[in-house]
């Protein structure tokens, strides 16, 4: 008996042992095709037209989207290391003005700094993306070694960096923005910039050694600790990774809408941790991919255009939207459960 039950148990567990799961992408695009057809039938139903066959409104939500985009991508990279980023979205709108300041047109008679006006586009960009990186810097060396809990330190930055954007000119807007930087941000460009930090980040994540360690982090701080990696200077460099992330959507941002605008990005951590959470990443740590949180972004898109184009009050728009962010949240710890049930 026993020599057969030996010779049938693997043949019994081949199938199961083959079987492969399909990538959670999938699920996630399945959601994102459901919305869509949804508010195409309410949109015949209550406006009497297409939501879908309408490329102004898709365009514009994906241009809006493609912001949220670029932070979501640094901010998912914290999540799987099992951290959390509340500051990207004050940081967006520190990296606005300083951006917008030195990319006004040359001769403004009032502009912040008379001297430093037509510069190439290069010295705005450069400054903005040097403003997030140190941001992120500062973030991720209080977390690392200092011990401060992410939750703590990123808040310190939000009210910091929110405050120095209102400080930089007393909360007034900066105009007269110079063509080639407002360039930038117009046509396809921050859809194309945002699918390219995505793709570069994806393939850090899946086939480099910093994407190994930054899942390893966050699936055991301790174990990663004690295989070798240096823990601290990979929090530093994925804080300062995302602080970079967002200091480009605010140069992206700022290009764009031709001003710099000290209250911009107000709220644009929890639509990016919100892309990242509803594309697959869990808050828990370990577990999260680019491709998700790309989805996850579109979502929020497709959830905001839609209820917009069914004339639907603001207020429910962000109660809705909130109770989308929790039943992700709730999916996650699902996940979790099961996962370790296994």
């Amino acid at each position: 008996m026993a020599p057969n039950a030996s010779a049938t148990s693997p043949t019994s567990d081949a199938p199961r042992a083959g079987r492969r799961r399909l990538p959670a992408e999938l699920s996630i695009l399945g959601v994102m095709i459901g919305m869509m057809i949804l508010f195409e039938i309410l949109g015949w139903i209550f406006v009497g037209q297409s939501f879908i066959a309408n490329p102004l409104r898709l365009k514009i939500m994906i241009l809006q989207e493609a912001e949220i985009g670029i932070i979501a991508v640094g901010v998912t990279q914290i999540i799987i290391m099992g951290g959390i980023d509340l500051s990207s979205g004050s940081v967006v709108g520190m990296t606005a003005m300083i951006a917008a300041s030195l990319a006004q047109v040359a001769g403004y008679s009032h502009a912040i700094y008379p001297s430093l006006t037509g510069l190439n586009p290069i010295f705005p960009v450069a400054a903005g993306l040097l403003c997030g990186l140190v941001a992120g810097l500062i973030n991720g060396s209080l977390i690392a070694f200092t011990k401060i809990p992410p939750f703590i330190a990123t808040l310190g930055m939000m009210v910091s960096a929110r405050g120095v954007a209102d400080w930089y000119t007393n909360g007034q807007p900066i105009g007269n923005l110079d063509d080639p930087f407002a360039a930038i941000g117009s046509g396809w460009w921050p859809v194309i910039i945002f699918l390219g930090v995505a793709f570069i980040f994806h393939i850090a994540l899946r086939f480099t050694r910093y994407g190994k360690f930054t899942y390893a982090i966050g699936a055991n701080l301790l174990a990663a600790r004690v295989s070798g990696i240096n823990v601290e200077r990979h929090m530093v460099l994925v804080y300062s990774i995302a602080g970079l992330l967002s200091g480009l959507s605010g140069v992206v941002h700022t290009a764009r809408a031709i001003s710099g605008q000290a209250g911009v990005g107000a709220g644009f951590e929890l639509d990016a941790i919100a892309a990242s959470v509803i594309g697959g990443s869990s808050l828990s740590g370990g577990v999260g991919r680019i491709t998700g949180t790309v989805i996850g972004a579109v979502i929020l898109g497709i959830l905001t255009s839609g209820f917009t184009f069914l004339n639907v009050d603001a207020h429910y728009q962000e109660i809705i939207k909130g109770g989308v962010i929790i039943a992700a949240v709730v999916a996650d710890q699902y996940r979790q459960r099961r996962r370790k049930s296994v």
